[in-house]
Parts: C-alpha cells; structure tokens; sequence
C-alpha cells in the first residue's frame, strides 16, 4: 500500500514538474517556506536560530516557552512531552506545521511535541494566526506553529557536550556541506536525566538528515527524522493519582517536496509521511500490567499548490492536498480515516497603503463530511510605520482517536462526537521604527462542539459542549538598543466563558489567563549573555514566575564554553494540576564549530 501511495505521489511530481523544465537555463531560487506580509504583528510572532542559540532550553520545542505560545510540559525538558495551547485552545487545539506541512498527531495531540529535528536544523520558529495559508485547516483553532529547517548552504560542524544537575547528559553532533547544486546535512543529538524526582526519568535520541538540491527552475528538497524516547510518565494521564507510569515512543517522518518558479508562476508538490509508535504502562511496578497499551499510527500526505501573481487578482493561490491517517491499536482498535481538501488563497494590494488577503477551504472528511472553512483579513498603513489589520476566520477541528474510540472502563471516547468549529474576529494595530517595534491584537473567538473530558457518573466521557466564547490581548514589544544589548516582551490575556452544563471538566480550566515573557540578551567581546523572565498564571491557580539565562564564554574563534540555569529562583510549580515541575536545573558544557 505505502509503495502505490508513493508511485501515485511521484507520478504526480513528474506531470507537474517535466513540462516546465523543457528548454530552461538553470535559474536558482532560494526555498520558499511562509508567503506572508511582513509588515505586520506577524513579524514579532517568531524565534530565528541565532534566538535559539543565545536561549537556555536544549530544544526547540522548550524554546516555545518565551513566546506567547503556552507550552504546557508533563516532563523535565518540555520536549519529551508538552502540549501547545495558542490563544486559549485546548492542547488539540493548534496544528503544527513542519516546512509548512501539518504533522499534527491523529492518535492523540500530548504526541505532537514528538518532532524528530535538534535545535541545529532550525531556522526559524512563526507562531502563526489564523490568517495565514500555512495555519489553515484542520486544528487551527487558536493558529499554527511552524517549524522551519535550514537549508543546508556550506561545509559546517558542531559538536555540542553539556552535563548538569540530575544526572543529566546531552551529546550533540551536526554536519553539513554544499558540493555543486547539492546540499545535505546530518545531525544527531543524545539526550537524559534520571529525573529530578522518582518516574521523571528520561532518555531521547534524535536523528535527522536534511538534502536539498538546486535544478532548473527551483530546488528539491528530501528530508527525514528519527526519534526515540524513553521517559518516566508519573501521573502524566492521571494528575493527582500518584501513577509511576512508562511511556516510549518512536517516531519516522518523511517531508519531501518541489519549490518550482517559472516567471510569476510558483508551483510546490509535496508529500509526507509519519509513523508513530506509542507504548504506555500505567503502573511499571507491576510485572503483568493489565493497563499496557501499544499504538501504531500513520499519516500519507501528497498534495501540490500553485500560486500566480498577476495584476488583476493579485497573487491568487490554489491547493489540493489529500490525508489518510491510520491506527492500529489494542486500546483504540483498528481504524483509518481520509481527508481531500481544496484551497484558494488570495491576496490583493490596493495601492502601497491598503490590501486584502483572503482564503476558503473545503475539507472532505471520510467520516463526518465536507467542511467550509475561511478567513478574510483588510491591512492598512494608516500613517508612516503604523499598520492595522481587521478580519474574521473560521475554523474546524476533527476529533482525536483517542477521543472517538478510547475505553478503559473508567474513560470512555465517544464515536458520535462531531467536527468543533470556530468563529474568530481580530483587529491589530503594529508599529514599527528602526530599532523599535510595537504590536497589539485583540480577538474574540466563538467556539461551537468543542470537545472536552466531563464527568458522567464515575467515568470520564469525550463530549462535545454547546459553546464558549474567549477574549484574548496580545501585545509583543521589541527594541534593539545598540549592537550589545537588546529586548524582546510579551504578553497575553485569555478569558473563556463556557457552558458548564453542570459537568465536571477532566483538565479544568487548563488555559493561561496572564502569559509574560521577556527575553535581554547582551553581547560582549567574550560572548553572548541572555536572561529571561516568564510569569505565567491559570483561572484556578495562583501564578508562578520563573527565570532563566544562559552564560557563554568564547575561548576561541572555534569554540565556547556555556552555564545554563532554568527557573534560577527554585519556584514550586505546576504546569498541569497534578502533575509536578522541576526546580532549578543548571547545566554546563563545551561548543565547538568549525
């Protein structure tokens, strides 16, 4: 089956790609990932890797932490499981995009933090609305976060050892080099703690190889992740139950795809693929554990977009994208569902000042339907260096198959449940002068169906509830003082209004109502020095504020030493009720590239 799926896919390469190549001299273009304006809030929405590298966290999942993402981790280090909350969503609630490919996962979202990519293959991180191409369809109810990789460009090597507190060890190793038109990088990174107190174990292992080459009229770029992870999963699925649970995980991604350009013309045929294996122990000290759970799930993903600028419709885009996810699981069953989606995408420029960008989508889901989502976005340079935006998006979430068909006597999943949608209307205002940069949104979000954990009797039941309506601030401030010194801020307010209809809700009110951030990063002769602050607070808990900061000291062209410490001040946490966070946690090691 994975063969005719990738025949089918290649096939589908070749028509679109052969007719273009006939009788043109090679032309180079860099990879084209996000089509978006940058004069806009957008702009303060994102972490670059030289962000990355000045930040305390070993991931770049951790990282998220700093941004006005809520990273909501179960674990010592966010990236061996963290849920991703934007803009009030639950943790299904916002899609992740790997190079502007969905890859979110259908068994459950607690997985979608299992990316198998290092810091090192980063580019840049966008923390995407609703507005955006990229951010669009399934699960983009509070937006998208999309991560985006290098493309391998010369000769590089890093080598990267640290050790610290808890036993913990980091070994990573990254290569990259260009020959002709061919680009190809290797990295792998091994990772692991025996935890800051009993269950919080972990051990991870990360593989990646990215290649890219330049042809006529474009690149092609093939790129391919392996990840295993091992980890202590106290409480993780039960918060408050004292559970010294097991979980391991793999992952396989597969993220291929053209970036053509014959004039005005720009045409990307794509295709991923993603197998997941997940097995979970709900109580280790048990020899035969009746509650041992093994799941298998994969997505294929072809599709191909087009986009042409021209000067009546402006630059006028048309997708099509086709999605089958599978599980195979002895708690879930056997299951298999297809998605065939269409897409336009539009955006039009009135004059210098004043433009119009558009999208509608129809998804066809194999299970509950067709689906018409949309969003409509007018921006406008009101005077010099201020710009507004005001618009309205819709969209839908399918449930998890963990929602629809999980049942351990106790939690039951619920096959009828229906798609949530989402109604969302924004206005913002973003300033932006030399080194000082100024953003403010304000949203209202009406939420219908949206699925949630209640109690009903002594089991907990998926359901959908009638309705919720959430208010969201955003506000981001940046300044670059001088070459040494500069300023990154943000902050969020959330409140959600929703039907209880008497229930008791599994995960509460598991959303930040205050979420702060701050990031100063110095640079002196001898190196780059960052300290940052978060503050984060939940409807039903007080807040908590934690620090972090990163010291490193260059010995020579080629190589550094570096002291990082999170949460520096030993605050007693929890980012999940139920569910403990570490302490303080210093680490130390050695950076060498040449």
């Amino acid at each position: 089956m994975l063969k005719v799926k990738c025949g089918i896919f290649f096939v589908l390469f070749s028509i679109c790609s052969l007719p273009l190549f006939a009788g043109q001299e090679d032309v180079v273009f860099d990879k084209i990932v996000v089509l978006k304006n940058k004069e806009t809030v957008e702009s303060l929405y994102s972490l670059s890797d030289d962000n990355l590298e000045s930040l305390p966290f070993s991931s770049p999942v951790e990282s998220l932490n700093v941004t006005l993402l809520n990273l909501q981790s179960r674990s010592p280090n966010s990236s061996i499981q963290a849920d991703f909350s934007l803009r009030g969503s639950n943790f299904e609630g916002t899609r992740i995009l790997l190079n502007g490919q969905r890859i979110n996962d259908p068994q459950t979202g607690h997985h979608n933090s299992d990316i198998p990519i290092t810091k090192e293959d980063i580019l840049n991180i966008d923390i995407l609305s609703g507005f955006s191409p990229l951010s669009f369809g399934p699960d983009a109810i509070g937006g998208g976060v999309n991560f985006v990789t290098k493309r391998p460009k010369g000769r590089k090597v890093i080598l990267e050892l640290s050790g610290g507190e808890y036993s913990s060890y980091s070994q990573l190793f990254s290569i990259s080099d260009k020959i002709n038109n061919l680009g190809i990088r290797f990295s792998l990174e091994n990772r692991g703690s025996r935890g800051f107190s009993e269950d919080t174990d972990f051990k991870k292992f990360t593989a990646s190889m990215a290649s890219s080459l330049d042809i006529p009229l474009g690149s092609f770029d093939l790129d391919f992740g392996y990840q295993d992870k091992e980890f202590g999963a106290y409480d993780f699925y039960t918060p408050g139950l004292g559970y010294p649970s097991k979980e391991w995980t793999k992952t396989f991604l597969l993220n291929s795809g053209f970036n053509l350009n014959k004039g005005d013309l720009l045409i990307k045929p794509n295709f991923l693929w993603r197998r997941h294996f997940d097995k979970f122990m709900l109580d280790k000290t048990q020899v035969q554990s009746k509650y041992l759970a093994h799941h298998r799930t994969d997505i294929y993903a072809p599709g191909i977009y087009f986009n042409k600028e021209g000067t009546f419709l402006g630059k006028l885009g048309l997708g099509f994208e086709y999605r089958q996810e599978e599980i195979d699981s002895t708690t879930l069953g056997k299951h298999s569902r297809m998605q065939k989606s269409i897409f336009i995408d539009d955006e039009y420029s009135f004059n210098d000042r004043l433009s119009l960008s558009s999208i509608f989508r129809i998804d066809d889901y194999s299970a509950t339907g067709a689906s018409y989502t949309g969003s409509v976005r007018l921006s406008s340079e009101i005077i010099k260096d201020n710009f507004i935006h005001a618009g309205v998006v819709r969209a839908i979430r399918i449930p998890s198959f963990t929602e629809l068909y999980y049942n351990d006597g106790i939690t039951i999943g619920n096959p009828g449940l229906s798609p949530e949608k989402s109604l969302t209307y924004e206005t913002g205002h973003y300033y932006r002068k030399g080194a000082f940069s100024l953003g403010s949104v304000v949203f209202l979000r009406n939420e219908n169906n949206f699925i949630d954990w209640v109690k009903v009797g002594k089991n907990w039941e998926a359901k959908n509830i009638t309705s919720s309506n959430v208010f969201g601030i955003e506000e981001n401030i940046q300044y670059v003082f001088n070459d040494r010194f500069n300023l990154k801020a943000n902050y969020a307010y959330i409140n959600k209004s929703k039907n209880n209809n008497g229930y008791t809700y599994k995960y509460g009110e598991n959303y930040a109502r205050h979420l702060m951030s701050l990031i100063s990063v110095f640079k002196f002769d001898f190196g780059i020095q960052e300290i940052g602050f978060t503050y984060k607070k939940t409807p039903s808990r007080n807040g908590w504020f934690l620090a972090h900061a990163k010291i490193n000291y260059n010995l020579n062209k080629h190589s550094k030493i570096f002291i990082s410490a999170t949460n520096i001040f030993n605050v007693e946490y929890q980012e999940i009720a139920g569910i403990p966070s570490p302490g303080r946690w210093v680490e130390g090691g050695l950076r060498v590239e040449w």
